[in-house]
């Protein structure tokens, strides 16, 4: 009943699909000043560790060419920076214009501006050729698309036979306590702390509740075979409340 009572309340917060896109750009374009500093302090600086933990699970070697969807304010993309080494190259896309100016300050300020470039783009209709990535790598963003198989089939496509896809998110403990202690922390001390933090109580609304609606890690797993990727394996981290999935191209 408790699970059911979420997804009423999540199907009421929500945006409509077809509203979808709009409602989260324009979210993440106002959260954007703040969106780093909250993280920290709502992950207890745990994400920088999982965003490593994703770039891993790439499997690149220096001089590859990864991309980063939906790289927001650049962490993922800045970590595949390094991993690919000054010959290497890397593209982080998002369609939030507020996240890729602060992605573009951080590049230059670590001095990987050479290495690293970023650039609008729908995650849904990726702008690249055929197998033109050694890997495709996405942190938190599975939950904002409208269609999850076309999402992880774009990343597919884009990446060479062989090269993996690695998706990084939120996930439902199952263990009972823990699942209670993660349901009192996340939809109610998060939106109204980070809320007021950022000053947008509604986007931190959204967070939580667009988690009730998602796909279970099993779930996704299957989704990501459906849109074509093989040897698909995923990997709790901290208790589940965070899963890597790992695709590879055929």
């Amino acid at each position: 009943m408790r699970e059911e009572s979420l997804r009423r309340r999540a199907a009421k917060v929500l945006p409509p699909p077809e509203r979808k896109a709009e409602y989260v750009r324009e979210m993440f374009t106002q959260i954007a000043p703040a969106y780093d500093r909250i993280n920290r302090l709502m992950t207890f600086g745990l994400d920088r560790q999982w965003r490593r933990w994703t770039v891993l699970h790439a499997n690149l070697r220096p001089g590859d060419r990864a991309l980063d969807v939906a790289t927001g304010t650049g962490d993922i993309a800045l970590e595949l920076a390094r991993r690919v080494g000054p010959v290497g190259t890397v593209i982080g896309t998002d369609f939030s214009d507020g996240m890729l100016r602060l992605a573009r300050s951080k590049a230059r300020a670590a001095g990987l501006e050479d290495v690293v470039r970023f650039q609008w783009a729908d995650a849904l209709d990726l702008p690249f050729g055929d197998g033109e990535f050694d890997a495709a790598t996405v942190g938190f963003a599975g939950r904002n698309v409208t269609d999850l198989h076309r999402f992880f089939s774009e990343m597919r496509r884009v990446v060479r036979p062989g090269g993996r896809v690695v998706h990084l998110e939120i996930s439902r403990p199952t263990q009972p306590v823990l699942s209670a202690l993660f349901r009192l922390y996340f939809y109610n001390v998060i939106p109204a702390l980070e809320g007021r933090l950022a000053g947008a109580r509604s986007a931190y609304t959204y967070l939580p509740n667009s988690l009730t609606l998602f796909p279970s890690v099993e779930d996704l797993a299957k989704i990501m075979r459906e849109a074509g990727l093989v040897d698909v394996q995923y990997y709790p981290l901290t208790f589940g409340t965070v899963t890597i999935h790992v695709g590879v191209a055929p």
